[in-house]
C-alpha cells in the first residue's frame, strides 16, 4: 500500500509540473501580447505628440501657402517640411527662369522679400 502511494504521489506531482509548465507557458505569452500592445500604444502616443511638430527644433509648424500649394514650416529654425509630390508642385520649373523664381521662394518664405 505504501508503494501505491509513492506511486500515486508522483504521478500528482507530475500533473502539478505539467500544469506549472502550462501556465508559466501562456503567463509568458500573455505578458508578451501585453508588451506589444503597451510598445504599440507607446509608438501611437508618440506619433500624436510629434504630429504637426518640427523634426528639427520640436516647435509647431504652421501653414503657409507657396504657388497654390500649402506647405508647413517652422517658424522658430525657418525650416521648411513638405512631401515629395508638395516639393515637385511648389518647385517644379515653370519657365526658362525656374531657378530664380525658386531662390525668389525661398527669400519669401524666409521673409526677405
Amino acid at each position: 500500500m505504501d508503494e501505491k502511494d509513492h506511486l500515486g504521489e508522483k504521478i500528482r506531482l507530475k500533473e502539478r509540473a505539467e500544469e506549472d509548465v502550462y501556465f508559466a507557458r501562456r503567463d509568458q505569452e500573455l505578458i508578451a501580447k501585453r508588451k506589444q500592445a503597451q510598445a504599440a500604444e507607446r509608438e501611437r502616443a508618440v506619433r500624436e505628440l510629434a504630429r504637426c511638430r518640427c523634426p528639427q527644433c520640436g516647435e509647431r509648424l504652421s501653414q503657409r501657402s507657396v504657388h497654390g500649394q500649402t506647405i508647413q514650416e517652422c517658424l522658430s529654425c525657418q525650416g521648411i517640411w513638405l512631401d515629395k509630390a508638395k516639393l515637385e508642385l511648389v518647385f517644379r520649373p515653370k519657365s526658362e527662369e525656374w531657378l530664380a523664381n525658386f531662390f525668389q521662394g525661398l527669400a519669401r518664405l524666409a521673409g526677405h522679400s
